[in-house]
């Protein structure tokens, strides 16, 4: 299992340049943002990695509404030429508060507005001529984007129910997780992805496993934080789906939270179910953090 970090994307640029490449310094494979209300995340990865070489970098996740999948495998190879290949390019339908609320789209169906999307996007993102016409979205490329010095990134679609967790394995690369636990990624996620990849014919899918982190030695304090911190994940149907197939109450339940060992084994659990890179989001006070990203790296380097 590789081990990537959340890195904070609410800082000026400069500032998080300055935190990237301490992040690298210190071991982790990849380095991931998500899009959500702050940064252009593909942009902000274009920046980071001619300024932080050789570590990976990665969308977790990316929405595809207000994406056209033409223009989004554009900017995702655009990517690759920049920083000489290192994107796992995450993407995701995000939720129907989102969609109808701030881009004020319909959230009809979305499983089948994926599925679509990724019949355009797939062929974009590995060079090919791309051509669809579906029920709800259509294009044409008529040959391959012209981006020199582009190769393909891996795509993970954000799936947590079945029907996504097919599409993911039959035609795409992998999936990234959130809020989903060690139990549920065991019975349910792995399971289903690689028998969706298996019948498709395609190789093992990549499974990133994203969940929050903090090494403490304040345990019932760091999970009252993550219960409050986290809330609104219990509250969107998505997750509070896979936080009841964990049988727990809510997100601070699949929180990592102890001291070194504690987070060490449980990394361990999420690698024998079938993880092939986790995603850590330290949270808690400066020093918790702190003391997370260090167990973390110490980890990350084995």
């Amino acid at each position: 299992m590789r081990y990537g970090i959340m890195f904070d994307s609410s800082k000026p640029i400069d500032k998080m340049i300055e935190g990237c490449r301490a992040l690298a310094a210190a071991g982790f494979d990849t380095l991931w943002c998500t899009q959500i209300f702050g940064y252009d995340a593909l942009t902000l990865l274009a920046v980071l990695g001619r300024e932080v070489p050789e570590i990976g970098l990665g969308t977790a996740v990316i929405p595809v509404y207000p994406r056209h999948p033409v223009m989004l495998g554009g900017q995702a190879l655009t990517v690759q030429a920049a920083t000489g290949g290192r994107l796992q390019l995450g993407v995701g339908l995000s939720h129907q508060v989102v969609i109808e609320n701030v881009f004020g789209q319909s959230f009809d169906r979305p499983a089948r507005y994926m599925a679509e999307y990724l019949e355009l996007l797939m062929p974009v993102v590995r060079g090919e001529v791309a051509g669809f016409k579906g029920e709800v979205l259509s294009g044409s490329t008529f040959g391959p984007l012209a981006i020199p010095g582009s190769t393909p990134p891996p795509v993970l679609v954000a799936a947590l129910g079945s029907r996504m967790l097919e599409l993911a394995g039959q035609k795409a690369d992998g999936t990234a997780t959130w809020m989903t636990g060690p139990a549920t990624i065991a019975d349910h996620i792995v399971p289903e992805i690689r028998a969706a990849a298996s019948a498709a014919g395609r190789p093992a899918p990549r499974v990133a496993v994203g969940l929050p982190v903090c090494v403490t030695a304040d345990v019932d304090g760091a999970r009252r934080q993550a219960a409050d911190t986290f809330s609104i994940y219990g509250t969107l149907p998505s997750y509070r789906a896979m936080l009841d197939r964990e049988k727990v109450d809510g997100p601070a339940d699949v929180a990592i939270v102890g001291d070194e060992d504690v987070v060490a084994a449980a990394l361990a659990r999420l690698a024998d179910a079938g993880a092939t890179e986790f995603i850590g989001t330290p949270f808690g006070s400066r020093e918790d953090q702190s003391r997370t990203v260090a167990a973390l790296s110490a980890i990350a380097r084995g």
